[in-house]
């Protein structure tokens, strides 16, 4: 009968008996320890990580960063660049009304008529009614042909003041005035546009300016927690040392420093984005952008704006309402400007010569005071035209209206659910501040427990972390309301609260 041979776990377990235990790697071997040179290095870093804030000596407040946004901001700038060019265009409407001086000379040297002239004339546009009131001087020699005889003077010239405007069409609305209402208007809007612009600037200033203190604040929550590892590790050594812990209590602690080290450095990156983000808005009289050191950090978080007692009292506050309000006023002049162009023309002309000194070449018909009232009438037979333009601002005109009604019930909306966001976050605010002081208070109590031998390391390290993540909810929770209550005024047109008073 053949012997029967072992099986490979067999022979595995005969080959590890033949070895002796110290030729096993790792084996009877106390687990690698952090070289001396490499743990004091370890905790020199960290306890670099650990130091504080730098005080803020001049702490940088917000009223300062809304200062410098509202009259700095580019976005602002340009749109203060359309307000005074929509200005522009105004005075450029107001030069139809303009006094017009004109001048002639004429003569003629050859000829059968021999009839020498010169003048000059004002003339001034109303505002009022479509017509002009026209003054000037004539003086004439010579002879003229009878189609030129209105040229005769008297030996010392003749004075002339006369008027013209309009009974039907063009009396209440002409092209002059409806420009100029137009350009009007358009200031409004820009004017509006800016606001708009200013809001939306302002909003997201408080946003970055309190992101930027929350980041600080973090840092300042991680850094303590990693001062807490780092205490504790002094003790460590003391009672390592004297033989009361194991060397192994160094090392699960010093795992501890580096992932709280981790955090501080983390927090020190979001700290620097969220100061370059705020540099956006703080800017210096020159408009160029500052970023804010972390000595320039406040101790504490601000209050959040406050808020209307009748958020919806503000409603016609919104620039943007107010601009679809001028774009139905403009079509309503256009309609009116429309119905203007249906009226038959009736124009009601009135004149005065008076000739001075005696009689010139012409004899006495140009001597005297001669005066001269006279009507031109003209009716467009086809008013395709017309027509064809109201119902064009008509159709304007209904669409603005529907556009106005459906703002109207967006920010209603809008403002109602800000509103709701704005009460909650108060809310949570609150939970998030009972939260964190619970927290607080248990990691403390374990770590007396823990100094006092009743507690296990595992156990403190995880109530300290979870009060440094209840601070870190709490200030992500007061962050929150702020955003709230900035969004909340900004939705309400609410100028005070954002710095915008004055504008």
């Amino acid at each position: 009968m053949r012997p029967r041979l072992p099986s490979k776990a067999g022979l595995l377990a005969l080959l590890l008996a033949a070895v002796p235990l110290t030729a096993v790697p790792g084996a009877a071997q106390q687990p690698d320890q952090p070289q001396p040179s490499n743990r004091r290095q370890l905790e020199a870093d960290a306890r670099d990580a650990a130091q504080p804030l730098p005080a803020a000596s001049a702490p940088l407040e917000l009223a300062e960063v809304l200062a410098a946004s509202r009259f700095h901001a580019p976005q602002v700038l340009e749109a203060l660049a359309r307000v005074r060019g929509a200005e522009s265009r105004v005075l450029t409407t107001e030069g139809a009304f303009d006094t017009l001086f004109s001048a002639n000379a004429e003569a003629r040297p050859t000829g059968f008529y021999d009839g020498a002239e010169a003048g000059f004339r004002l003339s001034q546009p109303l505002a009022t009614n479509g017509g002009s009131v026209y003054g000037g001087y004539d003086i004439s020699r010579g002879s003229f042909s009878s189609s030129q005889s209105g040229n005769n003077t008297a030996q010392l010239g003749r004075l002339t003041v006369g008027t013209m405007f309009a009974l039907l069409r063009d009396r209440d609305i002409d092209e002059r005035r409806f420009n100029r209402a137009i350009a009007t208007g358009d200031v409004v809007l820009a004017d509006n546009d800016r606001l708009l612009v200013a809001i939306g600037v302002q909003a997201r200033a408080i946003t970055a300016y309190n992101n930027w203190v929350i980041a600080g604040q973090r840092v300042a929550v991680f850094k303590g927690l990693l001062q807490l590892a780092l205490d504790r590790q002094a003790g460590f050594k003391r009672q390592v040392t004297e033989g009361l812990r194991p060397a192994i209590l160094l090392t699960e602690n010093e795992q501890n420093i580096l992932r709280r080290q981790t955090l501080v450095v983390q927090a020190e990156q979001a700290l620097q984005v969220a100061a370059v983000s705020l540099s956006l808005f703080w800017r210096d009289s020159d408009g160029n952008p500052i970023v804010p050191g972390p000595e320039r950090l406040p101790r504490r978080l601000g209050d959040p704006l406050p808020l209307a007692d009748d958020v919806m009292a503000a409603l016609e506050n919104r620039p943007d309402l107010k601009v679809v309000d001028v774009r139905i006023a403009q079509a309503r002049t256009r309609l009116q400007l429309d119905r203007n162009n249906f009226l038959p023309r009736l124009d009601v002309k009135a004149e005065v010569n008076q000739y001075v000194g005696d009689a010139g070449t012409a004899g006495r018909p140009f001597t005297g005071t001669a005066s001269m009232v006279g009507l031109n009438l003209s009716v467009p037979l086809q008013q395709r035209l017309a027509r064809g333009r109201l119902g064009q601002t008509r159709a304007e005109l209904d669409g603005f209206q529907q556009r106005r009604r459906f703002i109207e019930d967006q920010i209603r909306i809008e403002i109602s659910g800000l509103s709701i966001a704005a009460r909650q976050s108060r809310r949570l605010l609150g939970i998030a501040i009972d939260e964190q002081d619970r927290a607080l208070t248990m990691a403390g109590a374990e770590r007396r427990r823990f100094q006092e031998g009743a507690s296990d390391f595992f156990v403190v390290n995880l109530r300290e972390e979870a009060a440094a993540d209840a601070q870190v909810r709490r200030l992500d929770a007061a962050f929150r309301q702020i955003v709230a209550h900035a969004d909340l005024a900004a939705a309400t047109a609410d100028v005070k609260a954002l710095g915008l008073d004055g504008s």
